[in-house]
Protein backbone atom coordinates (compact mmCIF):
# COMPACT_ATOMS: atom_id res chain seq x y z
CA UNK A 1 0.00 0.00 0.00
CA UNK A 2 1.52 3.04 -0.61
CA UNK A 3 1.08 6.81 0.71
CA UNK A 4 -0.72 9.42 -0.85
CA UNK A 5 2.60 11.77 -1.03
CA UNK A 6 3.81 8.73 -3.19
CA UNK A 7 0.90 9.22 -5.34
CA UNK A 8 1.65 12.29 -5.97
CA UNK A 9 5.09 11.87 -7.27
CA UNK A 10 3.69 9.25 -9.61
CA UNK A 11 1.16 11.65 -11.48
CA UNK A 12 3.90 14.12 -11.43
CA UNK A 13 5.65 11.96 -13.60
CA UNK A 14 2.93 10.32 -15.26
CA UNK A 15 1.07 13.30 -15.67
CA UNK A 16 3.60 15.88 -15.55
CA UNK A 17 2.24 18.58 -18.06
CA UNK A 18 -1.82 18.41 -16.75
CA UNK A 19 -3.16 21.13 -14.67
CA UNK A 20 -3.04 20.16 -11.12
CA UNK A 21 -3.38 23.74 -9.11
CA UNK A 22 -6.14 26.88 -10.41
CA UNK A 23 -5.18 29.85 -8.25
CA UNK A 24 -8.07 32.58 -9.46
CA UNK A 25 -6.87 36.31 -9.70
CA UNK A 26 -9.49 38.35 -10.65
CA UNK A 27 -11.02 37.17 -14.10
CA UNK A 28 -7.97 34.81 -14.28
CA UNK A 29 -6.56 32.03 -13.44
CA UNK A 30 -2.72 31.07 -12.29
CA UNK A 31 -2.62 27.62 -13.23
CA UNK A 32 0.19 25.28 -11.70
CA UNK A 33 1.26 21.69 -13.47
CA UNK A 34 1.81 18.46 -11.51
CA UNK A 35 5.59 18.56 -12.92
CA UNK A 36 5.76 22.63 -11.49
CA UNK A 37 4.20 21.75 -7.97
CA UNK A 38 6.73 18.96 -7.71
CA UNK A 39 9.72 21.11 -8.59
CA UNK A 40 8.60 23.93 -6.57
CA UNK A 41 8.07 22.17 -3.76
CA UNK A 42 11.16 20.18 -4.15
CA UNK A 43 13.15 23.06 -3.63
CA UNK A 44 11.20 24.09 -0.80
CA UNK A 45 12.37 20.93 0.65
CA UNK A 46 15.86 21.41 0.08
CA UNK A 47 15.71 24.61 2.11
CA UNK A 48 13.81 23.04 4.72
CA UNK A 49 16.71 19.97 5.11
CA UNK A 50 19.19 22.79 4.73
CA UNK A 51 17.91 23.99 8.26
CA UNK A 52 18.62 20.63 9.82
CA UNK A 53 15.59 20.32 12.06
CA UNK A 54 15.38 16.68 13.79
CA UNK A 55 13.86 14.16 11.35
CA UNK A 56 10.01 14.81 12.22
CA UNK A 57 10.21 17.97 13.08
CA UNK A 58 6.41 19.40 13.42
CA UNK A 59 6.19 22.62 10.95
CA UNK A 60 3.24 25.11 10.98
CA UNK A 61 1.00 26.41 8.51
CA UNK A 62 -1.13 29.43 8.94
CA UNK A 63 -3.27 30.39 5.85
CA UNK A 64 -6.12 30.41 3.91
CA UNK A 65 -6.41 27.76 1.53
CA UNK A 66 -4.35 28.61 -1.68
CA UNK A 67 -1.78 27.19 -4.38
CA UNK A 68 1.35 27.53 -1.79
CA UNK A 69 -0.81 26.04 1.12
CA UNK A 70 -0.78 22.51 -0.83
CA UNK A 71 3.10 23.41 -2.36
CA UNK A 72 4.07 24.20 1.82
CA UNK A 73 2.04 20.87 2.79
CA UNK A 74 3.86 19.07 0.20
CA UNK A 75 7.72 20.86 0.84
CA UNK A 76 7.07 19.22 4.35
CA UNK A 77 6.37 15.95 3.56
CA UNK A 78 9.35 15.83 0.85
CA UNK A 79 11.47 16.65 3.52
CA UNK A 80 10.55 14.26 6.28
CA UNK A 81 8.56 16.51 8.66
CA UNK A 82 5.28 16.68 10.09
CA UNK A 83 2.77 19.43 9.12
CA UNK A 84 1.27 21.09 11.99
CA UNK A 85 -1.70 23.44 10.38
CA UNK A 86 -3.93 25.98 11.84
CA UNK A 87 -6.85 27.47 10.95
CA UNK A 88 -6.35 31.24 8.96
CA UNK A 89 -8.48 32.94 11.30
CA UNK A 90 -6.87 32.49 14.60
CA UNK A 91 -6.48 35.34 17.39
CA UNK A 92 -2.97 36.48 18.40
CA UNK A 93 -3.37 34.08 22.15
CA UNK A 94 -4.76 31.25 19.54
CA UNK A 95 -1.38 31.35 17.68
CA UNK A 96 0.53 31.80 20.50
CA UNK A 97 -0.96 28.87 21.92
CA UNK A 98 -0.68 26.75 19.23
CA UNK A 99 2.58 27.31 18.29
CA UNK A 100 4.02 26.22 21.77
CA UNK A 101 1.65 23.33 22.13
CA UNK A 102 2.79 22.10 18.30
CA UNK A 103 6.72 22.73 19.39
CA UNK A 104 6.60 23.71 15.89
CA UNK A 105 10.13 24.19 14.46
CA UNK A 106 9.31 26.83 11.45
CA UNK A 107 5.93 28.50 10.26
CA UNK A 108 4.63 28.70 6.88
CA UNK A 109 2.61 32.05 7.23
CA UNK A 110 0.38 32.79 3.74
CA UNK A 111 -2.92 34.58 2.37
CA UNK A 112 -4.04 36.11 5.60
CA UNK A 113 -6.95 38.63 5.54
CA UNK A 114 -5.81 42.34 6.45
CA UNK A 115 -6.85 42.90 9.93
CA UNK A 116 -6.51 38.99 11.15
CA UNK A 117 -2.74 39.35 10.26
CA UNK A 118 -2.31 42.67 11.55
CA UNK A 119 -3.30 40.85 15.03
CA UNK A 120 -1.77 37.94 14.21
CA UNK A 121 1.94 38.90 13.97
CA UNK A 122 2.46 40.08 17.91
CA UNK A 123 2.24 36.53 18.82
CA UNK A 124 4.58 35.02 16.28
CA UNK A 125 7.46 34.14 18.47
CA UNK A 126 10.83 35.88 17.89
CA UNK A 127 12.83 32.49 17.58
CA UNK A 128 10.83 30.53 15.33
CA UNK A 129 11.63 30.79 11.42
CA UNK A 130 9.47 32.33 8.93
CA UNK A 131 8.58 31.39 5.45
CA UNK A 132 6.16 33.90 3.74
CA UNK A 133 4.39 32.91 1.15
CA UNK A 134 4.05 35.37 -1.88
CA UNK A 135 1.37 37.67 -1.66
CA UNK A 136 -1.85 37.52 -2.53
CA UNK A 137 -4.03 40.64 -3.72
CA UNK A 138 -6.44 41.99 -1.22
CA UNK A 139 -4.66 40.05 2.04
CA UNK A 140 -2.48 41.32 4.55
CA UNK A 141 1.43 41.97 3.12
CA UNK A 142 3.39 39.49 5.98
CA UNK A 143 7.05 40.81 5.62
CA UNK A 144 8.16 38.88 8.28
CA UNK A 145 10.70 35.89 7.73
CA UNK A 146 11.91 34.83 4.16
CA UNK A 147 10.16 35.21 1.39
CA UNK A 148 9.09 32.07 -0.49
CA UNK A 149 10.43 33.39 -4.12
CA UNK A 150 13.31 34.59 -2.91
CA UNK A 151 14.36 30.85 -1.22
CA UNK A 152 13.30 28.95 -4.55
CA UNK A 153 15.10 31.05 -7.06
CA UNK A 154 18.02 30.21 -5.69
CA UNK A 155 18.29 26.65 -4.45
CA UNK A 156 18.05 23.67 -6.75
CA UNK A 157 14.94 20.63 -6.04
CA UNK A 158 15.92 18.59 -3.24
CA UNK A 159 17.00 14.91 -4.82
CA UNK A 160 15.64 11.61 -3.56
CA UNK A 161 13.21 13.38 -1.25
CA UNK A 162 11.38 11.68 1.58
CA UNK A 163 9.79 8.01 0.86
CA UNK A 164 7.36 8.19 3.95
CA UNK A 165 6.56 4.92 5.85
CA UNK A 166 3.00 4.17 6.26
CA UNK A 167 3.31 4.47 10.42
CA UNK A 168 5.08 7.88 9.93
CA UNK A 169 3.12 10.67 11.28
CA UNK A 170 1.65 12.62 8.34
CA UNK A 171 -0.27 15.52 10.09
CA UNK A 172 -0.98 17.08 13.46
CA UNK A 173 -4.45 18.53 13.25
CA UNK A 174 -5.94 20.91 16.39
CA UNK A 175 -9.36 20.33 16.91
CA UNK A 176 -11.67 23.82 16.84
CA UNK A 177 -12.59 23.33 20.79
CA UNK A 178 -15.87 23.55 21.27
CA UNK A 179 -15.00 23.29 24.93
CA UNK A 180 -11.46 23.19 26.54
CA UNK A 181 -8.29 23.83 24.37
CA UNK A 182 -7.59 22.43 20.83
CA UNK A 183 -6.53 18.99 21.21
CA UNK A 184 -3.51 17.86 18.60
CA UNK A 185 -5.05 14.45 16.75
CA UNK A 186 -1.51 13.00 15.09
CA UNK A 187 -2.48 10.85 11.86
CA UNK A 188 -0.03 8.93 10.12
CA UNK A 189 0.13 7.69 6.49
CA UNK A 190 -1.57 5.04 6.99
CA UNK A 191 -4.84 6.34 7.78
CA UNK A 192 -5.05 8.32 4.90
CA UNK A 193 -3.83 5.51 2.37
CA UNK A 194 -6.28 2.91 4.11
CA UNK A 195 -9.32 5.50 3.42
CA UNK A 196 -8.53 5.80 0.23
CA UNK A 197 -7.94 2.48 -0.72
CA UNK A 198 -11.46 1.92 1.03
CA UNK A 199 -12.88 4.44 -1.11
CA UNK A 200 -11.64 2.94 -4.41
CA UNK A 201 -12.72 -0.54 -3.45
CA UNK A 202 -16.47 0.84 -2.52
CA UNK A 203 -16.97 4.04 -3.84
CA UNK A 204 -18.76 5.20 -1.20
CA UNK A 205 -18.34 8.83 -1.78
CA UNK A 206 -17.82 8.83 -5.53
CA UNK A 207 -14.21 10.46 -5.68
CA UNK A 208 -13.07 7.55 -8.35
CA UNK A 209 -15.81 8.35 -10.74
CA UNK A 210 -15.30 9.03 -13.85
CA UNK A 211 -11.38 10.10 -12.71
CA UNK A 212 -10.49 9.78 -16.58
CA UNK A 213 -12.51 12.76 -17.67
CA UNK A 214 -10.19 14.50 -15.32
CA UNK A 215 -11.68 15.05 -11.45
CA UNK A 216 -12.64 18.56 -10.20
CA UNK A 217 -11.91 19.74 -6.80
CA UNK A 218 -13.51 23.10 -5.14
CA UNK A 219 -11.07 23.90 -1.94
CA UNK A 220 -13.05 26.89 0.24
CA UNK A 221 -13.13 25.01 3.60
CA UNK A 222 -10.23 25.35 5.39
CA UNK A 223 -7.16 22.89 4.42
CA UNK A 224 -6.46 22.25 8.16
CA UNK A 225 -10.19 20.16 8.46
CA UNK A 226 -9.63 16.89 8.07
CA UNK A 227 -12.30 16.45 5.84
CA UNK A 228 -11.62 19.24 3.27
CA UNK A 229 -7.74 17.62 3.26
CA UNK A 230 -8.95 14.16 2.53
CA UNK A 231 -11.92 14.81 0.27
CA UNK A 232 -9.89 17.12 -1.87
CA UNK A 233 -5.81 17.66 -1.30
CA UNK A 234 -5.58 13.73 -0.29
CA UNK A 235 -8.02 12.65 -2.81
CA UNK A 236 -6.93 14.65 -5.78
CA UNK A 237 -3.40 12.89 -5.12
CA UNK A 238 -4.71 8.99 -5.57
CA UNK A 239 -7.28 10.11 -8.28
CA UNK A 240 -5.46 13.25 -10.31
CA UNK A 241 -7.68 16.30 -11.87
CA UNK A 242 -7.33 19.71 -10.80
CA UNK A 243 -7.85 21.85 -7.41
CA UNK A 244 -9.39 25.26 -7.65
CA UNK A 245 -9.15 27.28 -4.95
CA UNK A 246 -11.79 30.72 -4.05
CA UNK A 247 -10.50 33.88 -3.97
CA UNK A 248 -12.26 35.28 -1.37
CA UNK A 249 -15.26 35.64 0.64
CA UNK A 250 -17.19 37.93 -1.64
CA UNK A 251 -15.66 35.46 -4.75
CA UNK A 252 -16.40 32.43 -3.50
CA UNK A 253 -19.35 32.01 -5.61
CA UNK A 254 -18.41 33.40 -8.73
CA UNK A 255 -15.48 31.31 -8.55
CA UNK A 256 -17.51 28.21 -7.83
CA UNK A 257 -19.75 29.41 -10.51
CA UNK A 258 -16.58 28.85 -12.35
CA UNK A 259 -14.92 26.00 -11.48
CA UNK A 260 -18.37 23.28 -11.66
CA UNK A 261 -16.61 21.24 -9.11
CA UNK A 262 -17.64 16.93 -9.63
CA UNK A 263 -17.93 16.96 -5.82
CA UNK A 264 -19.24 19.75 -3.38
CA UNK A 265 -18.90 19.67 0.43
CA UNK A 266 -20.54 22.07 3.05
CA UNK A 267 -21.74 22.65 6.26
CA UNK A 268 -25.81 23.18 6.82
CA UNK A 269 -25.84 26.77 7.26
CA UNK A 270 -24.10 27.49 3.53
CA UNK A 271 -27.12 24.99 1.90
CA UNK A 272 -29.29 27.71 4.48
CA UNK A 273 -27.40 30.86 2.83
CA UNK A 274 -28.05 29.00 -0.81
CA UNK A 275 -31.77 28.24 -0.31
CA UNK A 276 -32.51 31.90 1.38
CA UNK A 277 -30.27 33.62 -2.21
CA UNK A 278 -33.26 31.61 -4.28
CA UNK A 279 -36.17 32.31 -2.27
CA UNK A 280 -34.87 36.27 -1.81
CA UNK A 281 -34.54 36.21 -6.25
CA UNK A 282 -37.70 33.81 -7.39
CA UNK A 283 -40.01 33.83 -4.27
CA UNK A 284 -40.97 30.53 -2.78
CA UNK A 285 -44.40 30.41 -4.38
CA UNK A 286 -42.87 31.52 -7.74
CA UNK A 287 -40.48 28.73 -7.48
CA UNK A 288 -42.94 26.04 -6.69
CA UNK A 289 -45.09 27.02 -9.51
CA UNK A 290 -42.27 26.95 -11.54
CA UNK A 291 -41.18 23.53 -10.81
CA UNK A 292 -44.98 22.25 -11.35
CA UNK A 293 -44.70 22.61 -14.84
CA UNK A 294 -42.97 19.94 -16.47
CA UNK A 295 -40.58 21.25 -19.08
CA UNK A 296 -39.87 24.15 -17.75
CA UNK A 297 -39.11 22.38 -14.18
CA UNK A 298 -36.30 20.43 -15.96
CA UNK A 299 -35.11 24.31 -17.26
CA UNK A 300 -35.20 26.05 -13.97
CA UNK A 301 -33.61 22.91 -11.55
CA UNK A 302 -30.89 22.95 -14.47
CA UNK A 303 -30.21 27.23 -14.11
CA UNK A 304 -30.28 26.81 -10.51
CA UNK A 305 -27.42 23.90 -10.50
CA UNK A 306 -25.78 25.49 -12.23
CA UNK A 307 -25.61 28.70 -10.99
CA UNK A 308 -25.10 27.21 -7.37
CA UNK A 309 -21.97 26.01 -9.40
CA UNK A 310 -23.36 22.58 -8.43
CA UNK A 311 -24.06 21.73 -12.20
CA UNK A 312 -21.63 18.73 -12.48
CA UNK A 313 -21.43 17.44 -9.02
CA UNK A 314 -21.47 14.34 -8.87
CA UNK A 315 -22.06 14.36 -5.22
CA UNK A 316 -23.08 16.66 -2.54
CA UNK A 317 -22.15 16.26 0.84
CA UNK A 318 -23.18 18.04 3.92
CA UNK A 319 -21.26 17.24 6.78
CA UNK A 320 -20.36 19.50 10.71
CA UNK A 321 -23.44 19.32 11.86
CA UNK A 322 -26.51 17.23 10.76
CA UNK A 323 -28.41 19.13 8.14
CA UNK A 324 -32.36 19.72 8.46
CA UNK A 325 -34.48 17.66 7.08
CA UNK A 326 -36.65 20.38 5.52
CA UNK A 327 -33.72 21.34 4.33
CA UNK A 328 -32.79 18.09 2.42
CA UNK A 329 -36.27 17.58 1.33
CA UNK A 330 -35.77 21.50 -0.16
CA UNK A 331 -33.10 20.86 -2.01
CA UNK A 332 -34.39 17.65 -3.32
CA UNK A 333 -36.85 19.38 -5.42
CA UNK A 334 -34.39 20.68 -7.74
CA UNK A 335 -32.77 17.33 -7.78
CA UNK A 336 -29.82 18.11 -5.72
CA UNK A 337 -29.35 14.96 -2.99
CA UNK A 338 -27.43 16.71 -0.09
CA UNK A 339 -25.64 13.43 1.79
CA UNK A 340 -24.58 13.07 5.20
CA UNK A 341 -21.66 12.66 5.97
CA UNK A 342 -20.62 12.02 9.82
CA UNK A 343 -16.90 12.12 10.70
CA UNK A 344 -14.41 13.90 13.31
CA UNK A 345 -10.81 15.03 13.04
CA UNK A 346 -10.02 11.60 15.47
CA UNK A 347 -11.46 8.92 12.86
CA UNK A 348 -9.69 11.20 9.71
CA UNK A 349 -13.25 11.98 8.96
CA UNK A 350 -14.20 8.59 7.99
CA UNK A 351 -17.09 7.31 9.73
CA UNK A 352 -20.58 7.61 8.25
CA UNK A 353 -22.19 8.61 4.94
CA UNK A 354 -26.02 8.57 3.69
CA UNK A 355 -26.00 5.59 0.71
CA UNK A 356 -27.49 7.16 -2.55
CA UNK A 357 -29.59 4.33 -2.79
CA UNK A 358 -30.88 3.99 1.02
CA UNK A 359 -31.18 7.56 2.01
CA UNK A 360 -33.31 7.30 5.69
CA UNK A 361 -34.63 11.02 7.31
CA UNK A 362 -33.48 11.58 10.33
CA UNK A 363 -30.66 9.42 10.23
CA UNK A 364 -26.23 10.54 9.29
CA UNK A 365 -26.28 7.10 6.70
CA UNK A 366 -24.69 4.27 7.44
CA UNK A 367 -21.16 2.98 8.75
CA UNK A 368 -18.36 3.29 5.83
CA UNK A 369 -17.03 -0.45 5.09
CA UNK A 370 -14.27 -0.95 7.79
CA UNK A 371 -15.90 0.64 10.52
CA UNK A 372 -17.21 -0.98 13.47
CA UNK A 373 -19.73 0.44 16.21
CA UNK A 374 -20.92 0.35 19.78
CA UNK A 375 -23.31 2.59 21.74
CA UNK A 376 -22.30 2.98 25.33
CA UNK A 377 -25.76 1.72 27.06
CA UNK A 378 -25.06 3.57 30.45
CA UNK A 379 -24.92 7.10 28.61
CA UNK A 380 -25.81 6.35 25.07
CA UNK A 381 -22.54 7.44 23.87
CA UNK A 382 -21.17 6.17 20.22
CA UNK A 383 -17.62 4.37 20.04
CA UNK A 384 -16.29 3.32 17.19
CA UNK A 385 -13.16 1.68 15.54
CA UNK A 386 -11.50 1.84 12.07
CA UNK A 387 -8.30 1.24 10.52
CA UNK A 388 -7.57 4.96 10.23
CA UNK A 389 -8.70 6.07 13.56
CA UNK A 390 -5.77 9.10 15.07
CA UNK A 391 -2.49 7.46 16.72
CA UNK A 392 -3.66 9.69 19.77
CA UNK A 393 -3.13 13.47 20.56
CA UNK A 394 0.04 15.39 20.93
CA UNK A 395 2.15 14.96 23.86
CA UNK A 396 -1.55 14.38 25.96
CA UNK A 397 -1.61 10.26 27.17
CA UNK A 398 -4.44 11.59 29.80
CA UNK A 399 -6.09 12.77 26.72
CA UNK A 400 -5.48 9.74 24.76
CA UNK A 401 -6.49 7.23 27.19
CA UNK A 402 -9.81 8.91 27.91
CA UNK A 403 -10.52 8.80 24.41
CA UNK A 404 -9.29 5.41 23.31
CA UNK A 405 -10.76 2.73 25.36
CA UNK A 406 -9.01 -1.02 24.82
CA UNK A 407 -8.72 0.11 20.74
CA UNK A 408 -12.26 1.77 20.68
CA UNK A 409 -12.85 5.87 19.81
CA UNK A 410 -15.14 7.50 22.00
CA UNK A 411 -16.94 9.89 19.88
CA UNK A 412 -18.85 12.00 22.61
CA UNK A 413 -21.31 11.80 20.24
CA UNK A 414 -24.73 10.15 21.46
CA UNK A 415 -27.40 8.32 19.24
CA UNK A 416 -27.80 4.70 18.27
CA UNK A 417 -28.21 2.49 15.28
CA UNK A 418 -31.60 1.47 13.66
CA UNK A 419 -33.28 -1.71 12.73
CA UNK A 420 -31.06 -1.06 9.51
CA UNK A 421 -28.13 -0.06 10.52
CA UNK A 422 -28.65 3.74 10.01
CA UNK A 423 -26.73 6.11 12.55
CA UNK A 424 -29.29 8.51 14.66
CA UNK A 425 -27.45 11.34 16.50
CA UNK A 426 -29.40 12.50 19.22
CA UNK A 427 -26.61 14.88 20.94
CA UNK A 428 -23.40 15.52 22.07
CA UNK A 429 -22.60 14.08 26.03
CA UNK A 430 -21.27 17.60 26.39
CA UNK A 431 -24.11 19.28 25.46
CA UNK A 432 -26.84 18.17 27.45
CA UNK A 433 -27.63 20.44 30.53
CA UNK A 434 -30.06 20.01 33.23
CA UNK A 435 -33.59 22.32 34.01
CA UNK A 436 -34.38 23.94 37.53
CA UNK A 437 -36.95 20.87 37.02
CA UNK A 438 -33.97 18.18 37.23
CA UNK A 439 -34.83 17.22 33.61
CA UNK A 440 -32.05 16.57 31.09
CA UNK A 441 -31.62 18.18 27.45
CA UNK A 442 -30.64 17.31 24.61
CA UNK A 443 -30.58 20.35 22.66
CA UNK A 444 -29.06 18.70 19.21
CA UNK A 445 -32.56 16.96 17.93
CA UNK A 446 -34.68 20.69 19.25
CA UNK A 447 -32.32 22.46 16.83
CA UNK A 448 -32.77 20.41 14.25
CA UNK A 449 -36.85 20.54 14.45
CA UNK A 450 -36.34 24.48 14.91
CA UNK A 451 -34.67 25.00 11.99
CA UNK A 452 -36.99 23.54 9.72
CA UNK A 453 -38.38 27.69 9.78
CA UNK A 454 -36.53 29.41 6.71
CA UNK A 455 -37.15 32.60 8.71
CA UNK A 456 -34.18 31.14 10.96
CA UNK A 457 -30.68 30.89 10.21
CA UNK A 458 -29.30 30.20 13.68
CA UNK A 459 -30.64 28.65 16.06
CA UNK A 460 -28.88 27.49 20.19
CA UNK A 461 -31.46 25.65 22.55
CA UNK A 462 -30.04 26.20 26.19
CA UNK A 463 -31.70 26.89 29.62
CA UNK A 464 -30.03 25.57 32.33
CA UNK A 465 -31.45 26.38 35.77
CA UNK A 466 -34.60 27.39 34.69
CA UNK A 467 -37.90 25.45 34.08
CA UNK A 468 -37.93 25.10 30.34
CA UNK A 469 -35.37 24.87 27.62
CA UNK A 470 -35.41 28.34 25.61
CA UNK A 471 -34.48 29.42 21.89
CA UNK A 472 -31.71 31.81 20.89
CA UNK A 473 -32.27 32.56 17.16
CA UNK A 474 -30.26 34.39 14.85
CA UNK A 475 -32.96 35.48 11.59
CA UNK A 476 -32.04 34.53 8.12
CA UNK A 477 -32.08 37.52 5.39
CA UNK A 478 -35.84 36.50 4.62
CA UNK A 479 -36.97 36.54 7.88
CA UNK A 480 -35.45 40.18 8.87
CA UNK A 481 -37.32 41.27 5.90
CA UNK A 482 -40.80 39.57 7.40
CA UNK A 483 -43.35 42.25 8.77
CA UNK A 484 -43.08 41.12 12.49
CA UNK A 485 -46.84 39.79 13.15
CA UNK A 486 -45.95 37.41 10.51
CA UNK A 487 -42.55 36.42 11.25
CA UNK A 488 -44.01 35.48 15.24
CA UNK A 489 -46.93 33.63 14.00
CA UNK A 490 -44.70 31.59 11.94
CA UNK A 491 -42.10 31.21 14.64
CA UNK A 492 -45.14 30.44 17.04
CA UNK A 493 -45.91 27.93 15.06
CA UNK A 494 -42.86 26.32 15.21
CA UNK A 495 -42.54 26.13 18.80
CA UNK A 496 -46.12 24.62 18.48
CA UNK A 497 -44.94 21.75 15.98
CA UNK A 498 -42.17 20.98 17.53
CA UNK A 499 -43.61 20.72 20.97
CA UNK A 500 -46.11 18.30 20.03
CA UNK A 501 -43.60 16.27 19.05
CA UNK A 502 -41.80 15.47 22.14
CA UNK A 503 -42.38 15.03 25.66
CA UNK A 504 -43.04 17.92 28.07
CA UNK A 505 -39.96 18.55 29.84
CA UNK A 506 -38.62 18.98 26.20
CA UNK A 507 -41.09 21.31 25.17
CA UNK A 508 -39.48 25.11 24.09
CA UNK A 509 -41.05 27.87 26.00
CA UNK A 510 -39.39 31.04 24.64
CA UNK A 511 -37.61 31.67 21.32
CA UNK A 512 -35.47 34.88 21.84
CA UNK A 513 -34.19 36.59 18.78
CA UNK A 514 -30.82 38.06 19.34
CA UNK A 515 -29.29 41.24 17.56
CA UNK A 516 -26.10 39.60 16.92
CA UNK A 517 -24.64 37.12 14.46
CA UNK A 518 -22.74 34.47 15.93
CA UNK A 519 -20.03 34.17 14.26
CA UNK A 520 -15.92 33.14 14.68
CA UNK A 521 -14.98 36.45 14.85
CA UNK A 522 -17.28 37.33 17.57
CA UNK A 523 -16.10 33.89 19.70
CA UNK A 524 -19.38 32.44 19.40
CA UNK A 525 -18.66 30.27 16.71
CA UNK A 526 -15.39 27.02 16.35
CA UNK A 527 -13.47 27.44 12.70
CA UNK A 528 -15.59 25.01 11.65
CA UNK A 529 -19.14 27.18 12.11
CA UNK A 530 -20.05 24.52 15.55
CA UNK A 531 -21.62 26.91 18.37
CA UNK A 532 -19.59 27.63 21.56
CA UNK A 533 -21.90 26.65 24.31
CA UNK A 534 -19.95 27.74 26.99
CA UNK A 535 -19.57 31.28 25.75
CA UNK A 536 -22.89 31.53 24.86
CA UNK A 537 -24.36 30.83 28.46
CA UNK A 538 -21.48 33.18 29.13
CA UNK A 539 -22.75 36.17 26.73
CA UNK A 540 -26.76 35.30 27.63
CA UNK A 541 -27.19 33.25 30.44
CA UNK A 542 -27.60 36.16 32.98
CA UNK A 543 -30.83 37.32 31.15
CA UNK A 544 -32.38 33.82 31.09
CA UNK A 545 -34.42 34.23 34.38
CA UNK A 546 -35.69 37.39 32.90
CA UNK A 547 -37.11 35.69 29.57
CA UNK A 548 -38.20 32.43 30.77
CA UNK A 549 -40.44 34.57 33.03
CA UNK A 550 -41.37 37.33 30.58
CA UNK A 551 -45.50 37.03 29.37
CA UNK A 552 -44.49 37.12 25.75
CA UNK A 553 -43.35 33.50 23.78
CA UNK A 554 -41.34 35.86 20.91
CA UNK A 555 -38.73 38.04 22.69
CA UNK A 556 -36.83 40.36 20.57
CA UNK A 557 -33.18 41.41 22.74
Amino acid sequence: MKTHLQYFYDKAEQSSSEIFLRQPTGDSWHEITWKQAYDEAAKMAHYITKLELPKGSNIAIVSKNCDHWILADLAIMMSGHVSTPFYPNVSANELKFLVERSEARLLFIGKLDIPIWENMKQAIPADIPVVSFPHYKGNGNVESGKKWKDITQNITALENPNQPKLNDIWTILFTSGTTGEPKGVMLNYNSAAQLMAMEGKENVIGVFKNIDQKFIYFSYLPLNHIAERMIVQVACFFTGGSISFSESLERFVFNLQEVQPNIFMSVPRIYTKFRSAIIDKLGERKLNLLLKIPIVSGIIKKKIRKGLGLGRALTVMTSAAPAPQPLKDWFKKLDIHLREAYGMTENSAGFCFMPEDQVKPGTVGKPIPGVEVRIISETGEICMRAPWNMVGYYKDDKKTAETIIEGWLHTGDKGDLDQDGHLVLTGRVSDTFKTSKGKFIDPGPLEWQLSANTFIEQICVTGSEIPQPIALVVLSESGKSTEQKELDESLEESIKSLNAQNSSYQHIQKIIIVKEEWTVDNGLLTPTLKIKRNQMNHKYGQQYEKWSNSKETIIRQ
